[in-house]
């Protein structure tokens, strides 16, 4: 017979604030946990409302401030509201911690504490888990009791990638990963690829709330690195520190590029992707882990996700590619990950956090063919130079692309390359860059192989 979880949400901590400082924010459910705004609330919400015989209730919900109107009622004779951390962490009827507050400061302390005590913990903290994997780890390993972590709102939202990593490719091999794993640069590059320039729809997804007044996580790449360096602990057992993993985001995404991408039958999308080189003719060479704008061909799964839509592609040995799509953000999907680790909890068979492990070489020097703009003016022997920039960097040049020329002091065109190093393009850009008709830093982004 199952017994019934108590849970706690810690929400919406400013990791600034001392763990001591009366204005916490931390829910709690029949399940220890911390969290009382959008997402936190949701979650409250569905196991309140919507989850028929739920096996967790909530008993306590932790905030930064108890005055602060909320998007939710609180029955006051089975949930209390508190604003004190240790008042969760220290009840011990509180078996289980959700932590929905974000951030790595105030989070990390509540996570290990809690796991310390030997609470589960279920948490949507990708930074957290990103940044101090290793931590966590240990912490769970020495955990009295041998709590479960589970954390599979943590990427892309409602999709159930994490579980079915951790639990769906015992007997496969996972040769790559790669997502769309950031909902706010999704919905900005669907945009601009209709005809809007950056700047407006970087406003537009501000004022709707996708994108935060400081939006640089999102379109710096930040918050897809964090979600690719999880997803390839999952799919290959290495941990890969964030600072090892090659960034850029979608700021040097113009809509020229975008011209350009029509007329290669693709459209652009910011992609993690963690995938093992082929030695010798396997998948075993070193796993390389990045994040960049990508031409997707419009026929490829990722190609056809709009809006802030996300979605995960799975390639392996017995299954080729199998993808999963579905909302990334929201209060309602996030929450209903979170639910749904609970549940699994509270029914005991929430599996192993990071069932895999294995040292394998990282490179950080990816190998893809690639797109090139150089903005440049007009005149002769540009192409003559632009191949020997390509040759002085061992770049073989595949194409030429040039639009109709309306001003030739201010001319986009592009060069697509075959297979190339990362850091053999990077020297080709150098290359350009000193050139006396181009007249911005040349923009690359790799090029996603077409679909078989």
């Amino acid at each position: 017979m199952l017994s019934l979880l108590t849970v706690g949400i810690y929400y919406g901590l400013n990791e600034f604030d001392a763990l001591t400082h009366s204005n916490v924010a931390v829910m709690y459910i029949v399940l220890p946990g911390i969290g009382g705004g959008t997402v936190g609330g949701g979650v409250y919400d569905l196991l309140t409302r919507r989850v028929s015989s739920p096996l967790a209730t909530v008993s306590k919900i932790c905030v930064r401030d108890l005055t602060k109107p909320r998007s939710f009622t609180v029955d006051p004779q089975t949930c209390t509201m508190t604003d004190k951390i240790d008042d969760v962490l220290n009840d011990d009827t509180l078996n289980c911690v959700v932590e929905v507050m974000g951030g790595t400061g105030i989070a990390k302390d509540v996570v290990l504490r809690a796991l310390g005590k030997g609470k589960h913990v279920v948490t949507a903290n990708k930074a957290l888990i990103a940044e101090h994997l290793p931590e966590i780890q240990a912490a769970i390993l020495s955990a009295p009791g041998g709590p479960s972590f589970a954390y599979e709102a943590a990427v892309c939202g409602a999709i159930p990638i994490i579980n079915t990593l951790q639990t769906c490719y015992e007997g496969d091999v996972v040769t790559s990963v790669m997502g769309i794993c950031n909902g706010t640069t999704n919905f900005m590059l669907c945009k601009m690829e209709g005809g809007e320039d950056y700047g407006e729809v970087l406003k537009e997804a501000q004022d709707l709330g996708f994108a935060e007044a400081d939006p640089t996580a999102d379109v710096e790449g930040h918050d897809v690195r964090a979600k690719i360096s999880i997803l390839a602990k999952l799919a290959y057992g290495v941990t890969v520190p964030i600072s090892a993993i090659p960034t850029k985001g979608i700021s040097s995404v113009t809509s020229v590029d975008f011209e350009y991408a029509k007329s290669m039958g693709c459209t652009i999308k910011l992609i993690g992707t963690a995938a093992r080189t082929s030695e010798h003719g396997e998948h075993d060479g070193p796993l390389s882990v990045y994040v960049a704008p990508k031409m997707v061909p419009i026929t490829h799964v990722m190609g056809g996700i709009g809006g802030a839509g996300n979605a995960v592609a799975v390639t392996s040995e017995n299954m080729g590619m199998a993808a999963y799509t579905g909302p990334g953000a929201g209060r309602y999907p996030t929450a209903n990950s979170i639910v749904a680790d609970v549940m699994r909890i509270a029914r005991g068979n929430q599996g192993e956090a990071f069932p895999k492990s294995a040292e394998l070489e990282l490179s950080t020097d990816y190998e893809s063919a690639f797109y090139i703009r150089i903005s440049i003016s007009d005149g002769l022997g540009i192409i003559k130079s632009v191949g020997a920039c390509a040759e002085k960097s061992g770049v073989s040049i595949s194409q030429i692309l040039q639009n109709t020329i309306s001003d030739r002091e201010a001319v986009d065109f592009c060069v697509t390359t075959e297979v190339a190093l990362l850091s053999q393009v990077k020297m080709m850009c150098e290359e350009l860059k000193g050139l006396s008709f181009v007249k911005k830093e040349p923009s690359y982004m790799p090029i996603q192989e077409k679909p078989e």
